[in-house]
């Protein structure tokens, strides 16, 4: 993709004593280089995807970790280790994301949940801003029953969200379960698996057990 170049204001000349057409036409050929340069950026801009040229403030995490729920109906945070890509946004090692501008954003995540009991359990999963629930953010999914012993229950989760968001929000996402996977037990119940790269019986890459993304949509009204 070709990088615009954003023009300057040019530094015009202060004018001569007295009337030349070589001052004239100095004058004149810099304000033609300046205005040529702005109708190239804007038909670029204005043009057929010209959105191909702007930046939006975004960011893109995942998380390689299986991840459990901390236990039945306890709200647990769901993590992010991996910053995919970001601008406008930082990515806080225990899984949250801040926000550097305000505007309206939209959120999306898709979520993997395994079951290992023989009977479905529902999994609410919903939004915070700085500790505080954004209304109207909560899903509800039901992880379907084992098939068997080692055949379990899958879904993925996917939801998304538009809302307001104002500079250095932190935004987190949360989930539950009435019957949280205990690896001590074991007890069967609902967990966030995460697979790694698999080469048999074919080639697919990893499956995070979380991935989310927050672009922007629109500046505050």
């Amino acid at each position: 993709m070709t990088k615009l170049v954003n023009p300057r204001a040019p530094a015009l000349p202060l004018a001569e004593p007295t009337y030349t057409r070589d001052f004239k036409n100095r004058y004149s050929n810099i304000l033609r280089l300046y205005f040529a340069q702005l109708d190239s950026l804007l038909q670029a801009l204005l043009g057929t995807n010209g959105a191909q040229y702007l930046q939006s403030p975004h960011i893109a995490a995942s998380d390689s970790d299986t991840q459990y729920a901390t236990g039945d109906d306890i709200p647990t945070l769901v993590g992010f280790n991996t910053l995919e890509s970001g601008s406008g946004f930082t990515l806080d090692p225990s899984g949250y994301a801040k926000a550097s501008q305000d505007g309206v954003y939209k959120i999306d995540y898709s979520l993997q949940l395994a079951n290992t009991d023989n009977v479905s359990h529902d999994v609410y999963v919903w939004l915070q801003t700085n500790g505080t629930l954004v209304p109207g953010s909560s899903s509800r999914f039901t992880i379907p029953a084992r098939k068997s012993a080692g055949v379990f229950g899958y879904i993925v989760a996917y939801s998304s969200v538009e809302f307001e968001i104002a500079k250095d929000d932190e935004i987190r996402l949360w989930w539950a379960t009435e019957k949280a996977y205990n690896t001590v037990g074991p007890v069967d119940g609902v967990y966030m698996p995460a697979l790694a790269l698999q080469t048999l019986p074919y080639p697919r890459p990893s499956n995070p057990s979380a991935v989310g993304s927050i672009n922007f949509i629109s500046r505050l009204p």
